[in-house]
């Protein structure tokens, strides 16, 4: 199995057990303060890292990028909370298709900062994205409800947290990427879940224990995925999750997309498709057809 196709299978992983946190969030987000959930979960990360974190070598601290690591679990921890009080004011499909913007933040990003080429199939995939976007959202036409706007923030914040993760695998292994966003998300959402604290039940906490589990397996497959392949390869199939998070709001909590978010989606599942589709080709012919190398005054004849 090619490089690129390991990628795409880690991101089809991720966005499975991204799906199941959605599903557990949008259970308990009528009970319990988002910012209470997202802390709970994410301490809880901590303690399933927590055979992982123990085996870290000193090496593995002397090579960290710290200033990468906090800037991420600050932004992601925002992102977080964001995300937690979205799942509680709108329906899982526009929660899912909204966050679909993360991946083309992520796509521009990946070609201003990674040095990752933008052809204008990407282009025209980002172009159409934006379009389903507003497509469901309906600026001047319907109100747009502090949920979405919520998802909106994190989409960018998302894409953030995604290219440091990028860059950080160049360097680091992925135990010690997302063991450190794991404790430094912890760590900024303490003060704000302390404002709002009350004692959760067993039945929370047993739930937020399989958020934790499904969410940090999630970040785990992420990382590897991007380790595979480009960003710009692996995002796009990130929108599948369109798909599960459809069928589960729909069988789990009895939500039907409106024709709007029915239409948006189908141009943002449409365009991500067709990008995967070119893009899986091009690696393939490069593949098959590497280009001549030149000799330069370095190399062995």
């Amino acid at each position: 199995m090619s490089s690129t196709a390991k990628g795409i299978a880690w991101m089809v992983l991720t966005g499975l057990l991204f799906i199941g946190v959605t599903g557990i969030v949008r259970h308990l987000s009528s009970d319990m303060n988002p910012m209470q959930s997202a802390f709970i979960r994410y301490a809880m990360g901590v303690v399933i890292m927590a055979p992982v974190l123990l085996r870290l070598r000193r090496e593995d601290f002397a090579k960290a990028h710290y200033g990468l690591h906090g800037l991420r679990g600050l932004v992601h921890g925002v992102g977080v909370m964001l995300w937690f009080y979205a799942m509680s004011r709108i329906p899982i499909a526009e929660v899912t298709a909204l966050g679909f913007t993360a991946p083309i933040f992520t796509t521009i990003g990946a070609a201003l900062f990674l040095g990752e080429k933008l052809h204008a199939r990407r282009i025209g995939a980002v172009l159409v994205g934006f379009g389903g976007t507003l497509v469901i959202l309906r600026p001047g036409i319907a109100i747009i409800d502090h949920g979405a706007i919520a998802q909106l923030i994190t989409a960018p914040l998302m894409a953030v947290s995604f290219l440091i993760a990028k860059r950080l695998t160049n360097t680091e292994e992925t135990r010690v990427i997302v063991g450190f966003l794991t404790i430094i998300v912890t760590v900024v959402l303490f003060v704000p879940a302390m404002m709002v604290w009350r004692t959760p039940t067993l039945t929370e906490l047993g739930w937020l224990f399989a958020v934790a589990t499904c969410a940090t397996c999630g970040h785990l497959a992420l990382t590897q995925a991007f380790r595979a392949a480009e960003i710009t390869v692996t995002q796009p199939v990130a929108f599948l999750q369109l798909v599960w998070a459809t069928l589960l709001g729909y069988y789990a909590f009895g939500e039907v997309p409106d024709a709007w978010t029915w239409v948006g989606a189908a141009i943002i599942v449409i365009s991500a498709t067709y990008i995967a589709h070119r893009e899986l080709s091009a690696k393939q012919r490069e593949v098959s057809n590497p280009p001549p190398q030149t000799v330069g005054a370095g190399d062995p004849l």
